[in-house]
Order: structure tokens, then C-alpha cells, then sequence
């Protein structure tokens, strides 16, 4: 298994730290990280700002660090404007081969996509169906780049074990795979072990995040006490928050998984987002990353 630090940590999304792409590359080297995650979109790697020039220079800098760029981290929503004249998935689909081109002139492994949130209750079922057509297609133009497309289980549909078991066998693409991570699943109340040993064989990346849950009360004067409210989660380094980080990853093995493990700092961090709180986060997550790969 390979350590990848996801550029989205750094990119300023969350009131965090911000750094351009070389900035982030020269970051990832100095944390110790061997390969990274580029997150195509702006500030970082938006296909509207890096033509053939600009990714050759950005290839020629991770080679001199040493630094492999293993993942283009693409952000899709298969079922964004249903309904309406606008060609949405189309568009979204060509952002998805630009992407793939630009992974093969950085040598990157794969390009993870999203599903697509749910629009109606009513229609989860050409939802689906739309998120399924679209996935198929990205895989066949990603494949001929020579790069994998991955699902990451993040968006509404298919976001459960089942489910995404269930999207990935409909899409049926041998160039799309499982991008699978613990966090939604985690939320939800699965077992982590068994969700990693049932998706590991399917699997080329994981992405990594823990979190604390932080309960929420609403006060109702007229009872002189409290209503529950679905709790916040707050971003914490790898092993300080409620994820069975140790069983997820004895699935992962017992499954065959050899693929690559992303750590992300991709919503509000305990400590705040200032660069030597998240260095350290970093420093202390890939700490931790390499005792569980090691197991």
C-alpha cells in the first residue's frame, strides 16, 4: 500500500493554509509523503488553467522531488440539472476524459469520480440509472488514456455497502473500480471490517479521514429541557477519532487490498487551519497511516 497526501488539504477549501500546486508538491516531500492526490478543480488543478505547458512543468518538478502523482481526484454530480435542456452529464463527462488526459502526461494511476446526489425521493431510480450510464462511459474514454476510473463512495447514490456494491456490478466497466473509504460508512453504523473485506477486491484507492462526533441539543423553553440534534463530526489526526481505523484496513488485507491510501484534511480540523497545525495533523496521520499499513 501506498501513502498519498490529497492536495485538497491544502487548498484553502475550509479556511485551511493555502498553497498552489508546486507549493503543495514541495509540502508533500517535506511530510515525508511518497505520491499524492491532485484535486482538478481550481485552486489547484482545473483543466482550465494547465495546458500541456504548465503539466509538463508540474511533471518535471515531482520528478525532481521524487513524489509520484498517483491520483487525479475529479468532482462529479452525475445527476446535477435533471430535468432541464442543459447537457449536464455530457459536459461532465468531457470534463472527466480532459481529466484522464492530463493523468497520463503526470503518469497518474486513476482518476476518482463522485455518483450524484439524490433529486426526489421518486426518482433515486433514474438517478441511478443516469449515474450508472455516465460512470460506464467515463471508464471506457478514461481506459483509453490508459487510466483507471474510481468511484468514491461520497454522493447519495449508491453511498451505502450494498449499494455501492450493487452501482459498481450495474456499471459493470473492467476499468472502473472502487475507491472505497471508511467515513460514510463509518456514519452509518456499518461494520468496517466487513465493508473493506467485501469491497477490497474491487479496490485501488482508499481515502482516509477521522473524526470526533460532537452532539447537538436544541433548548425547548417550554419543557425546560433539551431536543437531540444529529451530531457535527470535527476532523482530528488519524487514530484520536471514532473510525475502527484497525479493523477497516484488517478487511482492506484479508481482502487483497494493495492499492493506494489517501489522507485528506477536507472539512474543519480540531486546532484549526493555520500551516503548522496542518502540517502537524499530517505529520502525525502519516505516522499512523504507516502502523496500519504495516498492520
Amino acid at each position: 500500500m501506498v501513502p498519498v497526501l490529497f492536495s485538497v488539504s491544502y487548498a484553502g477549501l475550509w479556511g485551511q493554509h493555502a498553497l498552489d500546486l508546486p507549493g503543495f508538491l514541495v509540502k508533500a516531500k517535506e511530510l515525508g509523503f511518497p505520491a499524492v492526490e491532485l484535486m482538478a478543480k481550481r485552486p489547484h488543478l482545473s483543466p482550465l488553467d494547465f495546458g500541456e505547458r504548465e503539466l509538463e512543468e508540474l511533471r518535471q518538478l515531482a520528478d525532481r522531488l521524487g513524489i509520484e502523482v498517483a491520483t487525479i481526484a475529479g468532482y462529479t454530480d452525475f445527476t446535477l440539472g435533471a430535468g432541464t435542456e442543459t447537457p449536464a452529464i455530457e459536459i461532465q463527462i468531457g470534463y472527466v476524459r480532459r481529466l484522464a488526459e492530463m493523468g497520463r502526461r503526470l503518469g497518474a494511476r486513476q482518476v476518482r469520480i463522485f455518483t450524484g446526489y439524490t433529486t426526489q425521493v421518486d426518482a433515486y431510480q433514474r438517478d441511478w440509472e443516469a449515474c450508472v450510464r455516465a460512470i460506464r462511459e467515463c471508464a471506457g474514454l478514461a481506459g483509453e488514456f490508459g487510466v483507471v476510473i474510481g468511484i468514491q463512495n461520497h454522493h447519495d447514490v449508491g453511498v451505502g455497502v450494498d449499494a455501492y456494491l450493487e452501482l459498481l456490478s450495474d456499471v459493470g466497466h473492467p476499468n472502473c473500480r472502487a475507491m472505497f473509504d471508511p467515513w460514510a460508512v463509518a456514519l452509518q453504523g456499518e461494520d468496517l471490517y466487513s465493508a473493506a473485506r467485501r469491497v477490497a477486491p474491487y479496490m485501488v484507492q482508499t481515502t482516509l479521514a477521522d473524526y470526533v462526533r460532537l452532539p447537538r441539543y436544541a433548548y425547548q423553553p417550554g419543557l425546560v429541557n433539551y431536543r437531540s440534534l444529529g451530531a457535527m463530526v470535527r476532523a482530528v489526526p488519524l487514530g484520536e477519532g471514532f473510525l475502527d481505523l484497525p479493523a477497516f484496513f484488517r478487511g482492506l488485507r484479508d481482502g487483497g487490498f494493495d492499492g493506494c491510501v489517501a489522507y485528506e484534511m477536507c472539512s474543519p480540523l480540531r486546532g484549526g487551519g493555520g500551516e503548522v497545525n496542518l502540517d502537524a495533523t499530517a505529520r502525525a496521520s502519516l505516522a499512523r497511516m504507516n502502523q496500519l499499513i504495516a498492520g
